[in-house]
């Protein structure tokens, strides 16, 4: 029986099915993940961007309550984290949210969340690569008294005073080379990669106890008076304000999802998963607060607009030395790596998902044999992340970045009820697992209200840009997606045995 347009757009696949799929196209991926660095994958692709960048741009607007723009954005994600939670134990396979989303709420909206995550990924890969170049520019400036030329570490494309301001003969060059980098170590395997990852992470939360130890010799009171910014360019100022930070600094927390997309990749996910998603937010919220207190408490607000290597310039003011800051820089420059190879190992295992669903071409799902990896997806990522790093400024990214943050989210939440409703309160094989509390409407509505609180927060180019994204999207799932969907053609066979 052939299927009607609206039949095609609401099929949904079963966790059961994506499961027996996951090695009978291209190899499969390889199960070699544990509980611990599967937490560390979390906590690698959330602390660092937040804390090291992302002061810069959220200050100007939430003043020094920019405290509570972080404890905000981790509340929300916190929420989330439980609906991630419940459907990383019921739908254990690659993909993460667009795989929760294509086993319940339909293939369309697995689409658009998929556009939504390439977004998210893509651009926070890019984001954070651009970042690490001002780490390492002041690194090198302290420990050798050299600095990269202007020429070869600023964007092609910037925001200017006037809007958009073309430089023809500028490129960020140290971003490209840490794709390369990260692009370099996927390809050696997931394994190799994830230990990488969790030595790099542990450097990291040292580094930001360091910093924190530091900068709270430094601190004074004064620095939070007055405690919420005034109106200005960057915001309207108050609760506005810290509303509109939030949203800046909320893309910080897509570790939840990272962790995820490894559920096809983890040894036991059904229990691992959800435990790394929480363990990993706990983690990332006393850091990022303590960091966040420290910092505000050693530095005035005005100071951080336009500032690079904030943190590692805070340590310097503080101590009056440079040592502090170049070993802060030089944790920076290992910590934004990590961050970077995780963020694109998100994206790289989003794609593969989606190829093997037939959605987009087959070239994403290929897996070499040998390292288990998805190589030609993993070059293609690489070569996009690369040429948005080394041309285009960050200032344009950060924000996008959380608008397909919080959407995939929201369909996040939306997937808890639905999926209960399909396979009663616990999973379909009768196995009792983790679940949201207090049922499957409160958490996933409060979740999706904190969502759609930030996304309001957001600005009008971010709607607009985010809009254009979402119609491109549109019109590859009807040109390419609806017709080579793995469930269409299924359909189509069996359309043929009954006639």
């Amino acid at each position: 029986m052939n299927q009607t347009l609206g039949q095609k757009l609401f099929r949904t696949k079963t966790s059961e099915r994506k499961l027996s799929e996951a090695s009978a196209h291209g190899g499969g991926l390889g199960r070699t993940l544990g509980l611990f660095p599967l937490t560390m994958i979390g906590v690698g692709a959330t602390i660092g961007t937040g804390i090291f960048f992302t002061m810069v741009e959220a200050v100007p607007k939430a003043g020094p309550a920019v405290v509570l723009s972080f404890l905000l954005a981790a509340i929300t994600a916190g929420l989330t984290a439980l609906c991630y939670a419940e459907l990383a134990d019921r739908v254990p396979a690659s993909g993460s949210s667009y795989s929760f989303a294509y086993a319940t709420v339909g293939e369309f909206a697995a689409f658009i969340v998929a556009a939504c995550l390439l977004l998210e990924y893509g651009l926070a890969a890019s984001a954070t690569a651009i970042g690490w170049s001002d780490y390492l520019n002041n690194f090198l400036q302290n420990a050798i008294g050299w600095q990269i030329p202007d020429a070869l570490r600023s964007p092609m494309i910037v925001s200017g005073k006037n809007g958009i301001e073309l430089h023809a003969d500028h490129i960020n060059l140290p971003p490209i080379l840490l794709v390369v980098l990260c692009g370099i170590l996927l390809i050696r395997g997931t394994k190799e990669s994830a230990t990488t990852n969790a030595i790099m992470v542990c450097i990291k939360l040292a580094i930001l106890v360091f910093f924190a130890a530091i900068a709270l010799t430094g601190f004074d009171i004064n620095n939070f008076h007055p405690f919420f910014s005034d109106a200005n360019s960057h915001s309207a100022g108050g609760m506005a304000g810290v509303t509109a930070a939030a949203g800046t600094v909320f893309f910080s927390f897509i570790g939840i999802d990272t962790i995820a997309t490894a559920g096809e990749e983890t040894r036991n996910p059904t229990r691992d998963v959800p435990l790394g998603i929480l363990a990993a937010l706990v983690i990332v919220t006393v850091f990022y607060m303590l960091v966040a207190i420290a910092a505000m408490g050693a530095q005035p607000a005005h100071m951080f607009e336009g500032q690079e290597a904030g943190l590692a310039v805070i340590l310097q003011n503080v101590t009056g030395q440079a040592w502090p800051a170049l070993v802060l820089s030089a944790g920076a420059v290992i910590s934004v790596f990590s961050v970077t190879l995780v963020t694109i190992y998100g994206q790289t295992r989003i794609l593969y998902a989606i190829s093997r669903d037939g959605l987009i071409p087959k070239a994403f799902q290929k897996v070499n044999p040998r390292t288990q990896s998805p190589v030609a997806n993993t070059l293609i990522v690489c070569v996009v992340v690369g040429i948005v790093a080394g041309l285009v400024d960050a200032t344009f990214l950060w924000d996008m970045v959380s608008m397909g943050t919080l959407v995939a989210f929201i369909v996040v939440s939306i997937a808890v009820p639905v999926i209960r409703r399909k396979q009663g309160k616990d999973s379909s094989n009768g196995r009792k697992g983790f679940r949201v509390p207090f049922g499957p409407y409160l958490v996933p509505g409060l979740s999706i209200l904190a969502c759609l609180y930030l996304v309001f927060g957001l600005s009008h180019v971010t709607y607009t840009v985010f809009a254009v994204w979402m119609l491109v999207a549109i019109l590859t799932y009807f040109g390419y997606g609806l017709r080579n969907s793995r469930l269409n053609k299924a359909g189509a066979q069996a359309s043929e045995l009954t006639h």
